[in-house]
């Protein structure tokens, strides 16, 4: 294990095997518990106003004794959050969270492990330096080791769910139903680690916490959550373990949430036009 650190800075390396620490045993029980009550709480009173879940029962479905991977389009900085709220607040069964990040931020800085800690209860685990916009390449031996801690907590424990954005960065662009190409991690993980894998569209939500906060009182926006059917990937999982499959299987999983995008599109413009007769049967009775 030592020449996968090798890379990391000392700063680094405490960081990864303290936030290792909180999510194991008994500190991640306790963490867990914070997060489902006092992070949920706040994210909770933040949205209950303009919050709209699809599809729960797909999750509630799910086999609760092997691991679940929700895949999910990647607009907001709160995506997850309102996600694992949603989790919380209406699912009973135990669970435990993991978030993995990128650690250029989270593992760099005490601020980074600040936001950790407050923001996500230490579930932004594990890490991965060599990917995203600014790679640091030097690290790929880590993010290897990184990788297999991510496929164990995939492959085996009851109650874990792994969140997870294909398309790999935040798309900053305006069409809620646009998105970026899928990134073959997805398919790798999903090919090494065979959890159930339920994908997840999300809209509505803005990368502003004052002003998500006060949306849920003037309903600017309203968030949308859809979750979709858990996926059938057999005949792709029989394929060769090799770049191309995680491609294809990445694709398929993007392509799913693609859907969920459209049914959501089809629900918003059922309630327009109701929205609009309701405006017109009311003018003419005027």
């Amino acid at each position: 294990m030592v020449s996968e650190f090798e890379a990391l800075t000392p700063f680094e390396r405490f960081a990864f095997r303290f936030v290792r620490r909180m999510n194991q045993g008994a500190w991640k029980r306790f963490w867990t518990w914070c997060q489902s009550t006092l992070g949920a709480g706040w994210i909770h009173l933040s949205t209950y106003n303009i919050m709209n879940v699809y599809g729960l029962e797909h999750v509630e479905a799910a086999a609760q004794d092997r691991p679940l991977l929700l895949v999910a389009n990647h607009r907001s900085f709160f995506d997850m959050y309102a996600v694992s709220t949603v989790l919380f607040y209406k699912t009973r069964w135990p669970k435990r969270l993991f978030f993995p990040v990128r650690g250029r931020f989270f593992y760099q800085s005490p601020l980074g492990l600040l936001v950790n800690l407050i923001m996500g209860w230490w579930s932004m685990y594990p890490p991965f330096f060599a990917t995203g916009d600014h790679p640091l390449p030097e690290k790929r031996a880590f993010d290897k080791f990184s990788f297999e801690v991510l496929s164990d907590l995939a492959r085996s424990g009851a109650g874990n769910i792994i969140g997870f954005h294909p398309e790999g960065t935040r798309n900053k662009g305006d069409d809620p139903y646009s998105f970026l190409r899928a990134q073959p991690g997805v398919g790798k993980l999903i090919m090494d680690a065979k959890p159930q894998v339920i994908p997840v569209f999300i809209a509505g939500l803005c990368n502003s916490l004052p002003k998500q906060v006060a949306r849920n009182w003037n309903r600017e926006e309203v968030i949308r959550i859809h979750f979709g059917e858990p996926l059938d990937l057999s005949e792709h999982l029989a394929k060769p373990d090799r770049l191309r499959t995680h491609k294809e299987i990445a694709d398929v999983v993007m392509d799913k949430i693609a859907q969920l995008g459209e049914q959501d599109r089809a629900i918003r413009r059922l309630h327009r036009t109701s929205e609009q007769s309701a405006e017109s049967v009311e003018k003419i009775c005027q």
